[in-house]
């Protein structure tokens, strides 16, 4: 298991990119890689599976929100998905290898891998393939422990980070197996996937399994997602880092 993992924690970490909305700069795309890149922060960024196997940067495994079209990612190829627009913008959607070749090393790259908790390892496969070559810092993450078991078998080497919350309603969580979703905020499902890090929901801080992870097994801990600049006064008090959205720290 990784042992020194300061690069993680040095810098605060854009969610989804350093992006803005009102200024036309949409999540998980070229521009707000390049913002975040710019002012020197990490990045975290989604992914998703395409058809053909292909990692996509993109948070929804559905277009709409913020794109033009409809249907799932995983129903499209890579090609089809490179084609759809996103809504008011010249944006089209990345690779994951292309997100490596923008980014190239110049700051921390946090890619967290999506699932519908069905099993499915094509994803995890593909960034074990694309990340096992990529020689800058790459932490990835998922709040899926099968992923990362994955990842532990394909790239051993590979800094692999547990996403975990206390359970609440929610359209994403409630895909998981009752007992990952119940079980999901005291990290005891994930720690079977031996993570190196885990990234825990601010709202969620401070609570005992995050403290014990951080403290006693001596995991780095990042919190998501942190949203003002007291909020990040708060979680300096928890958490090595933050994961960050709407103002900059």
């Amino acid at each position: 298991m990784a042992t020194d993992l300061d690069w993680l924690t040095a810098r605060p970490i854009a969610h989804r990119g350093l992006h803005d909305a009102a200024q036309g700069v949409i999540e998980n795309t070229t521009a707000a890689i390049r913002a975040a890149i710019d002012a020197g922060y990490g990045i975290e960024v989604d992914l998703q599976i395409s058809a053909d196997d292909e990692a996509m940067v993109h948070h929804d495994d559905v277009l709409g929100r913020l794109t033009e079209g409809e249907g799932r990612l995983d129903a499209m190829t890579a090609a089809d998905l490179k084609r759809v627009p996103f809504r008011g913008s010249a944006e089209r959607m990345l690779t994951l290898g292309e997100l490596c070749d923008l980014v190239a090393g110049r700051v921390v790259l946090v890619p967290e891998l999506k699932s519908r908790f069905a099993g499915d390892p094509r994803l995890p496969l593909r960034v074990a393939a694309i990340l096992s070559g990529y020689p800058g810092p790459v932490a990835p993450m998922s709040f899926d422990p099968m992923q990362l078991h994955v990842l532990r078998q394909k790239a051993p080497r590979l800094p692999r980070g547990i996403a975990a919350a206390k359970y609440r309603p929610h359209h994403y969580w409630d895909q998981m197996p009752p007992r990952l979703r119940y079980g999901m905020g005291s990290l005891l499902p994930a720690l079977t996937a031996r993570p190196h890090f885990v990234a825990y929901a601010f709202a969620n801080l401070p609570a005992l399994a995050p403290i014990v992870a951080r403290h006693i097994l001596c995991l780095p801990l990042l919190t998501w997602v942190v949203r003002s600049e007291p909020e990040r006064q708060h979680a300096a008090r928890f958490a090595d880092q933050v994961i960050f959205e709407g103002f900059r720290p």
